[in-house]
């Protein structure tokens, strides 16, 4: 049967048995490893735009250059590395330095608006994280086909709405509740919290997956880039949904 993961980096065609030894061999511990270096230039890298913002507000054009070419070289290298997963170990810190610069001046910008924001949407996207990797080995959550089938579905639905909202924002124009406040703006974003939230199950599957398949070595690099896309997803709707329920 094949498997599958909600995150939109990871496929079922891409763990292939590795023909090496077992040292050749992806390993739980060497992807949470990896897992831990990624998200550790993360929060380096990030802190380069977040210090230049709260020490100084009149730079935030400068934080903003910097967050605008850290997504799009994010963007870029996300694609190259989810196309060709063997050049993860070498682009996913590169990735995760420019997801730094994305992540650090954004907050910032919200933790000028909303102070202790940025604390906060951290400790509620690790608490989530060990809450649903407890959760998933505890077996209380099981990724069956038809848990798959949600979750993707849902994602899919979201980056459809997410991406028709740009579209429209070159017109003037968006769909309100994404952006605004309210009940129903609350609520959205809740129901996208969860649906990425549940997406870290999915990676947890998946890459045990890969694991007892026996994928190759530089699997790791790339299930540990997978993980930080999506905790990178879920911190910004955490922050998201903070900034709302302060309005």
């Amino acid at each position: 049967m094949e498997f599958r993961s909600g995150n939109p980096m990871l496929s079922d065609k891409t763990f292939e048995p590795s023909i090496g030894t077992q040292a050749d061999r992806m390993t739980l511990d060497g992807t949470v490893n990896k897992t831990g270096i990624l998200l550790l230039i993360v929060a380096l890298t990030s802190a380069w735009p977040w210090s230049m913002v709260m020490q100084n507000p009149d730079n935030a054009g400068m934080a903003n250059m910097l967050s605008i070419a850290g997504a799009i070289i994010g963007l870029v290298l996300a694609l190259v590395i989810s196309f060709k997963p063997h050049t993860a170990p070498y682009l996913a810190p590169i990735y995760a330095a420019a997801e730094g610069l994305f992540l650090g001046a954004i907050s910032a910008f919200f933790e000028l608006r909303y102070p202790g924001i940025a604390l906060q949407a951290v400790a509620l996207t690790l608490g989530t994280m060990a809450t649903l990797l407890l959760a998933y080995k505890s077996g209380l959550i099981r990724a069956t086909e038809n848990f798959k089938l949600m979750v993707i579905s849902a994602t899919g639905a979201i980056c459809l709405l997410y991406l028709v909202s740009f579209i429209m924002s070159f017109f003037g124009t968006s769909i309100p509740f994404i952006h605004q406040g309210g009940v129903i703006g609350i609520g959205f974003s809740l129901l996208v919290v969860s649906v990425a939230a549940l997406n870290l199950v999915l990676d947890f599957d998946f890459i045990e997956n890969g694991v007892n398949s026996g994928a190759p070595k530089h699997m790791e690099w790339y299930g540990a880039f997978s993980l930080t896309v999506t905790l990178v997803w879920l911190y910004i709707e955490f922050l998201r949904l903070l900034s709302k329920l302060r309005d």
